[in-house]
């Protein structure tokens, strides 16, 4: 029998599912704040005292090669699986890569073996999906996003949201 005093709780650990939609959490902080969001930061804000069941960052896969393959293999180095789309170049210079629906497959697929999905994303198309997991499996959802870029819509639908600011963004 182990020590049940240690940090005074002798429960399991909660377990999370992190889902990040890369590319909206780009365009946002480099919107709001013209900086870049702080993965590591981010980690380990959301992973204190939990057990990560699924870490899952869903980009896209970019024609300048390098860099992104350096930022990638940093996501991987963190501890996140680093899904990726093809690239699709739109007429205002920006990419697509029409992540939503994998997303939202995979937070169902996980939400039965998990107690809260953390989900990066400001995209109010996340709504239902969040709302779907509560009845279905209880299972709670914070969500991380620019503010004044996170849809409302999807931040009623958290059980908690928190605002991406200072402390979460590159220096």
């Amino acid at each position: 029998m182990g020590n049940s005093t240690t940090f005074g709780y002798d429960g399991p650990m909660e377990k999370i599912a992190i889902l990040v939609d890369v590319q909206n959490i780009y365009y946002t902080t480099r919107q709001a704040f013209s900086r870049k969001f702080n993965y590591r930061a981010f980690w380990s804000a959301v992973t204190e005292g939990r057990e990560v069941v699924a870490a899952i960052a869903y980009a896209i896969e970019s024609r300048d090669g390098g860099k992104q393959a350096g930022f990638q293999q940093i996501l991987r180095d963190i501890g996140f699986e680093v899904k990726l789309k093809p690239f699709i170049q739109r007429s205002d210079g920006s990419a697509k890569g029409d992540w939503d629906v994998g997303i939202v497959l995979d937070m169902i697929e996980l939400a039965e073996k998990i107690d809260t999905v953390i989900l990066a994303s400001g995209d109010g198309d996340f709504d239902l999906a969040l709302k779907r997991i509560k009845e279905r499996f209880d299972t709670k959802s914070e969500v991380y996003g620019v503010e004044r870029l996170t849809a409302g819509s999807l931040i009623r639908a958290a059980t908690e949201y928190f605002p991406i600011e200072d402390d979460l963004l590159m220096p």
